[in-house]
């Protein structure tokens, strides 16, 4: 990291719905295995695939006719994908393009077999998938083979108490069951351990604005595709164009800017390559690749 500049390694050929481009790419995961990168590439209802291999000009479409808004993958490949529109997240293997239902699917609503416009996901090493839903404000966990899933945070209504989180966006989960999101309209992250019945605010919280403790509406938090321990996360700050970075443990600096006042409309999402399967404990990012998804 370091370079402020950055490269185009999708999209880039403006907004529409030919092969080199992409229309509103709301998150993006690396495949090591195939050295590529996995693309919810939303508004053209489609995930898509793009080669790291010098000469890719264009991806390849994985799942079409979905309006996807969260992926993730597992640490036996699977790829688990968030359809807004059906209310549900489906899990795919390699070449599938039906996949199975293992979160909603119901219909919408806020009984506990329901999504409610299901946004970001995160799957741990059990296959258990985790929920951010905007329009339930809450965090839901669904175990594996589960037919309802557990609210874990939030569900609280609307407000900025540490009990609620209005919309929450990104979300990690560590080996110990503990959940960092970005609680998009109290511009903040929370944490909720294991159990809590409420979070605690890590990053923001201080109103909306550009100051060193302050986010704009933070959407995005990387995570590894298989869960292991984190101590720090990087937000997509969307409309202070600029992404942050800070400790999860309560700060003693304020965060700084990795990148600020560049060419992005909304920054919505990092993700960043560690060069290694799963993320060390205490990760040291210099020289890592950062990817962003602008809008």
């Amino acid at each position: 990291m370091g370079d402020t500049n950055g490269r185009v390694i999708a999209g880039g050929n403006g907004q529409g719905k030919r092969l080199d481009q992409v229309n509103y790419p709301i998150d993006v995961l690396i495949d090591k295995e195939t050295d590529s990168l996995i693309i919810c590439d939303q508004d053209n209802y489609r995930v898509v695939r793009w080669s790291h291999r010098s000469g890719t000009t264009q991806g390849e479409i994985l799942i079409n006719n979905i309006w996807c808004s969260g992926l993730a993958m597992d640490n036996q490949r699977y790829l688990y994908i968030s359809d807004v529109l059906k209310k549900e997240v489906r899990r795919y293997q390699t070449g599938d393009k039906n996949g199975t239902i293992v979160a909603g699917g119901n219909g919408q609503g806020a009984d506990l077999n329901r999504l409610d416009w299901p946004t970001y996901i995160f799957v741990d090493q059990q296959q258990t998938v985790y929920v951010s839903e905007h329009n339930n404000r809450r965090v839901v966990k669904w175990n594996k083979g589960a037919k309802e899933g557990i609210v874990v945070a939030g569900g609280q209504d609307a407000g900025n108490a540490l009990t609620q989180l209005p919309y929450p966006q990104g979300l990690f989960v560590d080996t110990l069951g503990t959940i960092y999101v970005a609680d998009s309209s109290n511009h903040r992250v929370m944490r909720w351990p294991k159990g809590a019945k409420q979070g605690t605010v890590i990053v923001g919280g201080n109103g909306q604005g550009n100051g060193a403790n302050q986010f704009s509406h933070p959407m995005g938090l990387p995570g590894n595709e298989v869960a292991a321990p984190i101590r720090f996360s990087i937000n997509a700050n969307s409309e202070n164009d600029q992404t942050t970075t800070n400790h999860c443990q309560p700060p003693s600096t304020p965060p700084r800017a990795l990148i600020e006042t560049i060419d992005l409309r909304i920054p919505i999402l990092v993700t960043i390559d560690f060069h290694s399967s799963h993320l060390p404990t205490n990760p040291n990012t210099e020289g890592s690749p950062l990817y962003l998804t602008p809008q």
